[in-house]
């Protein structure tokens, strides 16, 4: 599936699409029913769909100091918008160009213009433009003279709450996998190169592949049951630590999975974490006896729990 790059010209074959317009960080059950009502949308009228997202997210351009806070990267994004049926990403990169633009040019100069769309779907609470001076009100209104179509779907919810990512991202700093996997519909994870680390686990019996956080969500720090899918989509079962590991010095924030009955070489290669089941904190032994006894525990308790 092809990644389009918004301050291009859209490609003929494309224009005359049905846009999905949003953040979609997550792509969860939300996001999941405004991009089916536009893909179901291009289907009903021959048309190509096009999910559209921003990078870096808007907040991470007014807020540059913000913690971490992305739930998926580009490359997740697009490989699920493509699972769904899309027949294409677009990117909107987020810079002052793009926030200093009106609603109006945003509208008529992007949308109509430079994108070619017949039509848009967004959620009820899409704002865009300068100032947040758009909303869907607003887009329907701007549209409408130009022959551009719009569509809002409400909120959908689950549990008696509104799914969001916000919600999704306090599941995962509570240690609750079970509701942030429900709210997906997979469970969260983390993919990045495996890099060299000072190979403590390897000389206690458990090798692991030490991965960056990058600008992830940190969930909450400690131990977690979960699957590794490696290049060619081998999956394996495995026991992570994620957090600073205070046994040793100096702390350092990395995701450590150890795969169960694996002993392959992964340095460089690229590989996705997936968080199943919290098992607990992070803890600081007084020994490497210690440390070793309580991480065979820990892999008795993923494996049973993935089982």
């Amino acid at each position: 599936m092809p990644r389009l790059d918004a301050s291009q010209p859209m490609p003929e074959s494309l224009r005359g699409a049905v846009i999905a317009l949003g953040n979609f960080d997550g792509f969860h059950l939300g996001h999941q029913a405004v991009i089916g009502q536009a893909i179901d949308w291009a289907r009903s009228e021959g048309r190509p769909a096009i999910v559209a997202t921003f990078d870096p997210h808007p907040v991470r351009f007014f807020v540059p100091d913000a913690p971490p806070f992305r739930l998926t990267t580009l490359d997740q994004r697009q490989e699920l918008f493509e699972a769904a049926g899309a027949d294409a990403m677009l990117v909107f990169h987020f810079d002052a160009v793009l926030a200093a633009t009106t609603a109006e040019q945003f509208v008529a100069d992007l949308l109509v213009r430079r994108l070619g769309a017949a039509g848009v779907v967004t959620g009820e609470d899409f704002t865009f433009g300068q100032a947040r001076g758009g909303n869907v009100k607003v887009l329907a209104e701007l549209g409408a003279p130009l022959g551009l179509r719009s569509k809002a779907i409400g909120p959908v919810g689950d549990g008696g709450e509104v799914v969001s990512s916000s919600r999704i991202r306090a599941a995962l700093q509570a240690g609750d996998c079970a509701l942030a996997t429900h709210l997906l519909t997979r469970p969260f994870a983390i993919r990045g190169t495996v890099q060299h680390g000072d190979k403590v686990g390897r000389t206690i019996g458990f090798p692991t592949a030490n991965l960056a956080l990058g600008n992830y969500l940190r969930p909450r720090y400690g131990i977690y049951a979960v699957t590794g899918t490696l290049p060619g989509g081998r999956v394996l079962h495995g026991a992570a630590n994620l957090g600073i590991r205070p046994s040793f010095d100096p702390p350092k924030e990395l995701l450590e999975p150890h795969f169960f009955d694996f002993a392959g070489d992964l340095y460089g290669q690229e590989i996705e974490v997936a968080f199943h089941h919290y098992l607990r904190g992070e803890a600081k032994f007084d020994s490497l006896e210690a440390l070793t006894a309580q991480m065979d525990a820990d892999c008795a308790r993923a494996r049973e729990l993935l089982a």
